[in-house]
């Protein structure tokens, strides 16, 4: 009997100052990750490379975990024993990581491979190899791009037989997802997240066009979706060892053909007892889909993501996001208010048209005008694998070589009317703009009209700003209590000595948190104050108004630009052909 090691590592990301981004607790698990220990596990039990090979699979999350290489590579290269170590869901902003992790594996002989939205996203937008994919390739690198359901398997075999292929590239042959081997982390690396937090997607895929996304080249813009009865088995496994809330990760779950059938399944296992939880990540105008808000939140849906990411339609065109209307917004996030929700929208920095002062005012109407909670900030970013980052590499546009700033929250090309530290300040700005001390109150007030305990919104005020005023990087990367490891920085910057790193290190620690402690004090007795204002629940203001006839308003936000008056005028004329059909038909 051999054994054949599979060690699965999701590489993090390496912050300003070269370190490691790693947290005691990270906040977003990677269902990548989950997705291949599951079918490395199951390889494992169907014993997929004989009857005399034992598969062992282990796995590792950099975000709350370091990497033991060292004894990793020991475990492979001992008699009788081989492996492959599986770089998963690596993105741009990882992929220097994960090249820095691979060539410290391929010294010591062990197999690599690297897959993810990085590798998947350049080979189905670009021509030919990047630069780095060819340096990966080089090095005995092994690029994996695609799906892993139906061919993990055989790559393992490949890998085993000392036979494996330079690149997979499964592009043009993503799988169906009835019945595959649904994503699953054990409990002991599930509860490295925050509060015990799982993922798992119900679907892939997304009919839109968005030019800045890569989701719509790397998995298709084709709905695939799980069944029913594979939801319910992922809730029941994770129920089994204590775990209720997720992040289901489809990037736009009201596209999931099969959300009614999930919706309802999910909903039946809440009556039987399963205290289920969890957010979803949705298009504005989900709400116009008729149940769906409402077995949303029976099913357990506590947080709704809105892909908002700007209120002007100049904007919106230039990014090819055609489905948002401006008329639509209003009552779109007062339907998810309606339903108990915490509402999360993104919003995007750096389009054509945006300079400081824009940006400040669209904010401001944002704040004045839709009742949004939590507003995530993201700079206009040219990922590999969207059609932004195409058109610019084919007109051989300059983008900023290195993938480490490919984390949209950093400047990577030149801007029309903004220098790139102009546009990098605005970002950091964005922030305070939004969650002003009296934002975050007014905020408050709205929840506790909506019947909803602010206690909710403070958690995410926590979160999202802290982790942006205080850690200094994206929520997306945050996590709780940062750990930096003084010989895991990037290998081109130096090693600071230990006798200076520790101590600094320890100095911003206590001044960080000290400071974050003080801004958590005041949002608590902020909280204190609107709930014992005997005239909360009566509160009002214009983002909370009921919405009657949307296309009549008098928004700030309808007279933008031309755009804006024009989008407003073909909302008011489709109103009023609406009217007389259902005139017609009464009359008729």
């Amino acid at each position: 009997m051999t054994t054949f090691h599979v060690e699965i590592i999701k590489p993090s990301h390496y912050d300003k100052d070269g370190y490691v981004i790693q947290w005691w607790k990270a906040w977003i698990p990677s269902n990548s990750m989950a997705c291949i220990y599951a079918i490395a596990a199951d390889c494992a039990r169907r014993k997929a490379l004989g009857e005399g090979v034992a598969i062992e699979v282990d796995a590792y999350d950099e975000m709350n975990v370091k990497i033991p290489v060292e004894r990793i590579a020991r475990r492979i290269n001992q008699p009788g024993h081989s492996g492959v170590v599986c770089l998963a869901g690596v993105q741009s902003n990882q992929f220097p990581r994960a090249m820095a992790i691979a060539r410290r594996f391929r010294k010591k002989g062990v197999a690599v491979a690297i897959g993810g939205f990085h590798v998947s996203g350049c080979m189905a937008m670009l021509k030919e190899l990047t630069p780095e994919l060819k340096e990966a390739v080089d090095l005995g690198i092994i690029l994996f791009a695609g799906e892993a359901e139906e061919h993990f398997e055989a790559f393992l075999q490949d890998v085993h037989a000392g036979a494996a292929k330079p690149i997979y590239n499964y592009m043009d042959d993503l799988p169906n997802l009835q019945e595959q081997t649904i994503p699953y982390l054990p409990r002991r690396l599930v509860q490295r997240y925050d509060g015990v937090l799982s993922s798992f997607d119900a679907g892939r895929g997304c009919p839109f066009q968005c030019s800045f996304c890569t989701i719509i080249n790397v998995q298709g813009r084709k709905s695939r979706y799980r069944g029913a009865d594979d939801i319910e088995k992922i809730v029941r496994e994770n129920a089994a060892e204590n775990i209720s809330r997720f992040f289901i990760t489809d990037d736009n779950f009201a596209r999931n053909r099969n959300w009614e059938a999930i919706f309802d399944r999910l909903i039946e296992l809440r009556g039987q007892g399963l205290k289920i939880s969890f957010l979803i990540q949705v298009d504005t105008l989900a709400h116009k889909i008729p149940n769906f808000i409402e077995k949303a939140a029976r099913a357990g849906c506590r947080y709704a993501f809105i892909g908002l990411e700007s209120i002007n339609p100049d904007n919106l065109i230039q990014m090819k996001k055609n489905q948002n209307r401006i008329t639509e917004y209003r009552k779109m996030f007062q339907g998810w208010k309606n339903a108990g929700m915490i509402t999360y929208a993104g919003f995007i920095l750096g389009l054509p048209g945006d300079t400081p002062a824009t940006v400040k005012r669209d904010i401001e109407i944002i704040q004045k005008e839709l009742p949004v909670d939590l507003l995530e900030f993201t700079m206009l970013t040219p990922l590999p694998g969207s059609e932004d980052h195409q058109t610019l590499h084919e007109k051989g546009v300059w983008m900023d070589p290195d993938l480490n700033k490919y984390d949209l929250e950093t400047a990577t090309v030149e801007h029309p009317r903004m220098s790139r530290d102009e546009w990098q300040q605005t970002y950091w700005d964005a922030w305070n703009w939004y969650y002003s001390d009296e934002h975050v109150e007014r905020m408050m007030r709205r929840n506790l009209a909506y019947g909803i305990n602010p206690v909710r919104l403070l958690r995410g005020v926590l979160q999202i700003y802290g982790a942006m005023n205080f850690e200094g990087v994206h929520p997306q990367q945050c996590g709780y209590l940062r750990r930096k490891a003084r010989t895991e920085r990037r290998p081109e910057a130096p090693r600071v000595p230990a006798l200076v790193f520790y101590p600094t290190h320890a100095w911003q620690t206590l001044t960080k948190y000290a400071r974050f402690g003080l801004y958590a004090l005041n949002g608590v007795r902020m909280r204190y104050r609107v709930q014992r204002d005997p005239l909360a629940k009566a509160y009002s203001d214009l983002a909370v108004t009921p919405v009657i006839d949307a296309e009549d308003e008098a928004l700030e936000m309808f007279t933008l630009n031309d755009s804006a008056r024009a989008a407003v005028d073909k909302a008011r004329a489709q109103a009023q052909r609406r009217k007389r059909g259902q005139k017609a038909a009464v009359g008729a």
